[in-house]
């Protein structure tokens, strides 16, 4: 099997997992890392034995493919340039700044024929995946995704930096259109929204409801999807689930068996970067397409306006 030649433009806490993890797979060779932090960028290089550069113009060249992980802000420039030079892009969430700015990579990546996939790594949760074919007509769906306050991701409103996991995660599971949203929000330390709170109510009925915080006590990362005879419970932190099934008891009343979950271990960075060269390898569409990521930060941004409209922001 040839090897696709890689790079990773952007080498911070999240990109430097995945340069290793490019390193690691059999399907790819770590052409370069890209970063303008020359000292990291040489120091991440040095780690996988591959070329390190602080102008990420120069890796395009000798690259097949690239995982786009910067700063929100820089994606749209970043990954269109990196589509118009004819690279399949793996662009990390949230895809850009704006929608318009998401758009506009699809059709890029559309004219030039090459893959966009975005990084919801979420739907490569061990947990998430053992449970998916027990999900089958989600009625009421509640996500909850709360960690302690870090500097990174500040730079995003929480609907973008967090709440868009799970956004990603109940579109991929209800096949309607939205039909109302309700949320509200707060401004803690940063100057956008800090803690946020969702409803959305889908054509058919499905009502989900989101909650995000970045200045918990603790990590919470749990999906609870209530539906026609059963629910199903993820903890997406620890990849562990619940299955309930309502059955006919041997006293002849309905009664719910549960059984208890656990993942496959495998990491979800390394089945989300196994999958996005796959795509590139076969043409094939990704499990979490460039229209797919579009259409999780549209989501977003919606509820962004909905908390304008009710919530109390620091000047």
């Amino acid at each position: 099997m040839k090897k696709i030649r890689v790079g990773v433009i952007g080498v911070g806490s999240l990109g430097q997992h995945h340069a290793r993890v490019f390193a690691e797979l059999a399907g790819a060779r770590l052409v370069g890392v890209a970063d303008v932090d020359r000292a990291r960028a040489a120091a991440i290089a040095g780690r996988h034995g591959c070329r390190a550069v602080t102008d990420y113009h120069e890796l395009l060249a000798d690259v097949d493919a690239v995982s786009v992980v910067t700063p929100t802000l820089l994606h749209r420039q970043i990954a269109r340039t990196c589509l118009a030079a004819g690279l399949h892009v793996l662009v990390e969430k949230p895809m850009t700044a704006t929608v318009e700015e998401a758009r506009d990579l699809v059709a890029a990546a559309s004219k030039r024929g090459v893959t966009l996939q975005v990084g919801h790594i979420e739907r490569f949760n061990a947990a998430f995946r053992a449970t998916h074919g027990a999900i089958k007509e989600p009625t009421l769906i509640e996500c909850r995704r709360w960690a302690p306050f870090t500097t990174r991701g500040a730079d995003v409103d929480v609907v973008l930096d967090l709440m868009v996991h799970d956004l990603d995660l109940v579109l991929g599971l209800v096949s309607a259109p939205v039909r109302a949203i309700q949320a509200s929000g707060v401004s803690i330390l940063s100057a956008t929204t800090d803690v946020a709170q969702a409803r959305v109510v889908f054509q058919n009925g499905c009502v989900a409801t989101f909650s995000a915080n970045r200045f918990a006590e603790s990590k919470i990362r749990k999906v609870r999807i209530f539906q026609p005879e059963g629910y199903v419970v993820v903890d997406l932190a620890q990849q562990t689930a619940i299955v309930g099934r309502r059955t006919m008891g041997t006293s002849g009343r309905y009664e719910v068996l549960t059984e208890h979950v656990r993942g496959d271990g495998r990491e979800p960075l390394k089945l989300e970067l196994e999958a996005f060269l796959d795509s590139v390898r076969t043409g094939a569409q990704p499990l979490v397409s460039g229209r797919e990521g579009a259409a999780a930060l549209e989501l977003a941004y919606a509820i962004i306006n909905a908390i304008t409209t009710h919530s109390h922001h620091r000047g």
